[in-house]
């Protein structure tokens, strides 16, 4: 599923050009229902959104949703799957940018940076997702949910150790795996926090408040 599949424009020229169709393509409604999912959960201090809710939402009855996803759970395993192919294609872009350079040291700095940079832009671009990232809306969901984004930033530490190696070996550590792993700890739980007081304050606090100035000070 790509960005495109999840955003809320349309052009008007086309919805007055489209012929009317009482059934959606096939795959169709499935995007629907997860469009819908994720701008239900772009509503400040939303509480936990029921199937019923949902169904309403798109004017369908809860069997429906369930002809497209065996569970709720389902549903919001399709906003993870987004979340993860989204962030992990541009995570490896940005790894790839700065390949086979012989500034390990500066090259590592930089993806570090460009990794949490684009974390934050994607939080920013996607409210809702935001807020499945943090697991708020995953309380009182199917517990694998959590362990999946638990998962998903594992990844992103594992990464950031991966750029942050090159740096403290540069730097002169005897220990560089070790003092790698630490600065990849502090960041991913600075863009954790960050990402949780954008959701926690009803999306009013943004996760890039003064971002690089805070980076330099880490990297």
């Amino acid at each position: 599923m790509s960005d495109a599949d999840l955003s809320t424009s349309a052009s008007a020229a086309a919805l007055e050009t489209a012929p009317a169709r009482k059934r959606p393509k096939p795959g169709e409604r499935r995007v629907q229902i997860l469009q819908a999912l994720a701008m239900m959960l772009e509503q400040p201090g939303a509480e936990r959104i029921t199937t019923a809710a949902l169904a309403a939402r798109l004017d369908v009855s809860e069997a429906a949703l369930y002809r497209h996803f065996a569970s709720k759970a389902q549903m919001f395993e399709g906003l993870i799957e987004f979340i993860e192919q989204s962030v992990f294609t541009l995570v490896n872009q940005i790894l790839e940018r700065d390949a086979g350079t012989d500034d390990a040291g500066g090259a590592g700095r930089r993806q570090a940076s460009r990794i949490a940079g684009m974390l934050v832009q994607f939080a920013e671009k996607n409210p809702g997702m935001t807020r499945v990232m943090v697991g708020d809306a995953l309380v009182y969901e199917n517990e694998r949910l959590q362990q999946r984004m638990n998962q998903f930033f594992d990844k992103i530490e594992a990464t950031l150790k991966q750029c942050l190696r090159g740096v403290a070996e540069t730097d002169g550590s005897a220990t560089p795996s070790v003092d790698a792993q630490v600065r990849a700890s502090m960041l991913t739980a600075f863009l954790v926090g960050r990402l949780q007081r954008f959701a926690r304050s009803g999306f009013r606090r943004s996760p890039s408040e003064h971002l690089e100035a805070s980076l330099a000070c880490m990297l």
